[in-house]
């Protein structure tokens, strides 16, 4: 890990093994064949899965403190774990800061750790940024909704709405016009309605099958040359394979979602990566197997 700031042209890579913006009711129920506290924590498995995997990084790394007990996880103001989850994008936003990058691939973690990243980032290059949040729901819920797992609040945070104890922490944030929601198609019925009433765009994985078209000219209607992208694993079509926490069937195809990417890449300056709410199953049934074994 380095500890000193990096110029303004590097890539920060932010590891952030945040589990507690997830409902741990929402979890015991999908992960049930795991016992509950390792479920509950599996989002920081997978977030060390997706550093041990992926490119060695060569410019510096940042990796937020996420504490693994079961400290300030009450409910409050109709966020679970809120006390975590503040001091937590707290954290994240002084390590952004002081590093001050141009570019920020993020490594989750619920999805709720795009919002310090995206926020840096829409400060940075302002009207010049757009968002594309590539996930099969619309994270649009807030602390007045049944939902009580913050990760569903993300886009809610990243467009100005919602908690204001997070909202007084966000350096900025993107006009709802500028975020599109890419690859939804799973929501609640008492949060869909905030989507139009704030002015997001939306496109369902069937308007994305054949071609990136008409999200590329979104994107080119915002004017914006930057532009920030949120992955969400389970966007995944849950008949090809099930990354995330619940399975997710009639989501964007892996090739779908590589060519979706490779188009924004093409369009604009990528400045933003998040790769979110990895769930690895095999890797925690293996730390189940070896569980008890001498010399571990």
């Amino acid at each position: 890990m380095s500890d000193e700031p990096m110029t303004a042209s590097g890539t920060l890579r932010l590891v952030w093994p945040q589990w507690q913006g997830a409902q741990a009711a929402t979890v015991a129920g999908l992960a049930a064949e795991f016992p509950f506290a390792a479920a509950r924590r599996g989002y920081a498995v997978g977030t060390a899965v997706l550093q041990a995997v992926l490119p060695a990084h060569d410019g510096p790394t940042a990796i937020v403190p996420v504490p693994m007990d079961d400290v300030d996880l009450e409910e409050r103001d109709g966020i679970e774990a809120k006390a975590a989850v503040l001091a937590q994008l707290r954290a994240a936003l002084e390590l952004i800061a002081a590093h001050d990058p141009e570019r920020i691939l993020t490594l989750g973690g619920d999805c709720s750790v795009s919002v310090a990243p995206f926020a840096a980032l829409a400060r940075r290059y302002g009207d010049d940024l757009a968002v594309v949040w590539i996930d099969s729901h619309p994270d649009v819920d807030t602390n007045a909704s049944g939902y009580t797992g913050y990760h569903a609040m993300a886009v809610t945070a990243l467009v100005g709405r919602g908690d204001a104890d997070v909202r007084a922490l966000l350096p900025a944030t993107v006009p709802a016009d500028r975020l599109a929601l890419t690859g939804l198609h799973s929501w609640g019925e008492d949060v869909y309605p905030n989507i139009g009433a704030w002015g997001l765009t939306s496109f369902a994985p069937d308007d994305l099958r054949d071609s990136s078209r008409p999200l590329l000219d979104w994107l080119a209607g915002t004017g914006c040359s930057k532009v920030a992208v949120h992955f969400d694993v389970d966007t995944i079509d849950s008949a090809e394979v099930v990354l995330g926490l619940g399975a997710e069937p009639g989501g964007l195809t892996s090739a779908e979602v590589r060519r979706i990417v490779a188009d924004l890449r093409g369009a604009a300056d990528v400045v933003g990566l998040t790769i979110a709410e990895y769930l690895p199953r095999q890797a925690m049934r293996v730390a189940q197997l070896l569980d008890g074994f001498p010399l571990l």
